[in-house]
């Protein structure tokens, strides 16, 4: 069995669509306003659709595992740059931080 697709209900689709591609190349495969289709370079399938509002678990969260921590460390950086409130990179179960996403989700980054 493999897992095919994970559904996101979101409040801005376009924004988590947009963040997503920016950070961590994920692609729309079919785009409107209120779903969006993507898929990574493994063909994982990430759905998003639009809610009015959105109530995940506290710990509820998506990852995105990087090929080093160098590449954690240049992202943390851009989203710094970029105006997202991030912490540093830290030692946990893994070189890991998280980010709050665009839509009202947590995205951990880690290698």
């Amino acid at each position: 069995m493999k897992l095919n697709h994970i559904n996101l209900t979101v409040t801005d689709v376009n924004a988590t669509r947009e963040f997503l591609e920016k950070y961590f190349d994920v692609h729309a495969r079919s785009s409107s306003d209120s779903f969006t289709i993507m898929a990574d370079k493994n063909r994982f399938l990430l759905a998003l659709m639009k809610g009015a509002q959105v109530n995940y678990p506290k710990g509820f969260h998506i990852g995105f595992e990087q090929e080093s921590e160098e590449q954690v460390n240049k992202i943390n950086q851009r989203l710094m740059e970029d105006g997202f409130k991030v912490k540093p990179p830290k030692r946990a179960h893994r070189w890991t931080f998280y980010v709050e996403a665009p839509g009202g989700f947590k995205v951990e980054v880690f290698h």
